[in-house]
């Protein structure tokens, strides 16, 4: 029998139901009988429970979990016969008319639909390019030797300098009052690091062993601290110990206790830059990505189905609401965090799904095993132990997921940059890793 299916606007579709009324009766008899043979109840021997008796009781649930599976059936054959790519879930409600001997419900649902893309060939779109030049292999070697530096006391009349490290014991005040955190004793940090605010490092930097001194500290406005932000404190600190930083030579030992293969500094260099440049890779992989995607969804029509974009508005709340409570936020399943602020996110989010899934399919553009092969030993490479790192992806289907989705969007990326209008450019090596230039 054909299915009768009704446009209401633009996605958004409806289909009338009917089941017979003795098909739902004999299922619930059904259900019943086979529930008495296993409830308990007081006063009857398991499995002796009268039917009659368990319909009082469970009658009513019994009843609802087979209108809902039989509702359930009716709609998915009646969207298979009528050949629909049904979009989030039906909304069903029974109609009070019904032919005798039978119930009818309405089921209102969404549709996925009809993408266009557009010629591709127009597109323009800024392909970035960045190489690992000497310098960054030089600015790395700094960072691998800093964080395998050793202090050694400086003598009593040495004063605290650049990269020093310095135990103080500290306290501040806020219009006579102490606050909280603003008292400490024996600590540490590097001067010229950035650790403490500006103000603070400016009043040590120079001070000797022994030494007290006063200063003013003006907290900002946007300092993670609220109950003290924006506000002026009065700050006493002492120098209890002053440390210079030795650095180890850029030479064969530190290659050795860094493990690289070819104890050497060119092998060490050659490490380095291996690396930078896999970083550097995958970085202007997820940047072009971007690009290209921004390309595609410009040049696609569609119309949004409104259930799925709210599917995902409530993955993000609930992500937000999650993120709240890591961070030890009281009642954050309660917190009121307005839905629409997740609204633009969602939708891109959305389009640019639909949009990439029909050019996968349209082009053939579908992950290979060998491609995902190819992308997890890329990622096993920078770890001590690839060997074990590739079999942890590979021993959890959702990780492999996660990375055929990646490799999916490298092959639509490629179809795309192979097809547009390409303008190369480069980047900076340091803005691309997000540095400031030194």
């Amino acid at each position: 029998m054909a299915v009768n299916v009704e446009t209401l606007e633009k996605l958004e579709r409806k289909i009338t139901l009917t089941l017979p009324v003795n098909l739902i009766q004999s299922e619930v008899d059904s259900r019943l009988k086979r529930l008495a043979r296993t409830v308990k109840m007081d006063g009857f021997r398991p499995g002796k429970v009268p039917v009659n008796v368990v319909a009082q009781r469970y009658g009513y649930s019994v009843h609802y979990e087979v209108m809902n599976d039989k509702v359930g059936e009716a709609f998915t054959q009646a969207a298979n016969e009528a050949k629909l790519r049904v979009a989030g879930q039906p909304r069903i409600t029974e109609k009070q008319e019904a032919p005798d001997g039978e119930l009818a419900f309405d089921a209102v649902f969404e549709v996925y639909p009809e993408v266009k893309i557009g010629d591709l060939a127009g597109a323009e779109i800024e392909k970035l390019n960045a190489e690992v030049g000497d310098e960054a292999i030089d600015k790395t070697l700094e960072i691998l030797r800093k964080q395998r530096r050793t202090f050694a006391q400086r003598p009593h009349d040495a004063p605290a300098q650049e990269g020093d490290r310095v135990t103080v014991d500290f306290e501040g005040k806020i219009d006579g009052e102490t606050f909280q955190g603003g008292k400490a004793e024996d600590f540490q940090f590097l001067v010229g690091e950035g650790q403490m605010l500006k103000e603070f490092e400016e009043a040590v930097r120079g001070m000797k062993h022994g030494e007290s001194k006063t200063f003013q500290l003006s907290f900002p406005a946007d300092y993670h601290g609220k109950d003290v932000a924006g506000k002026q404190a009065d700050f006493m600190v002492t120098v209890k110990k002053i440390e210079a930083a030795h650095l180890p030579e850029v030479n064969e030992a530190l290659a050795k206790s860094l493990g690289i293969a070819d104890a050497t500094v060119e092998g060490l260099r050659a490490d380095i830059r291996k690396n930078l440049e896999r970083e550097v890779r995958f970085r202007l992989q997820s940047r072009n990505k971007q690009a290209v995607m921004d390309a595609l969804v410009a040049k696609a029509e569609l119309d949004l189905p409104n259930s799925i974009v709210q599917a995902e508005i409530d993955r993000m709340t609930e992500n937000a609401r999650a993120e709240l409570k890591q961070r030890g936020i009281k009642d954050a399943d309660k917190a009121p965090i307005p839905q629409d602020m997740f609204r633009p996110a969602a939708e891109r989010r959305v389009r640019l799904g639909l949009v990439v899934a029909e050019l996968v399919r349209t082009s053939k553009l579908e992950a290979k095993p060998e491609q995902i092969k190819a992308h997890v030993d890329e990622l096993a490479a920078s770890y001590e132990k690839p060997a074990e790192v590739v079999r942890w992806y590979f021993s959890d289907k959702r990780r492999l997921a996660e990375v055929e989705a990646i490799v999916i969007e490298n092959n639509v990326t490629e179809f795309i940059l192979g097809q547009a209008k390409v303008l190369e450019k480069p980047i900076a090596f340091d803005d691309l890793m997000g540095q400031q230039s030194q």
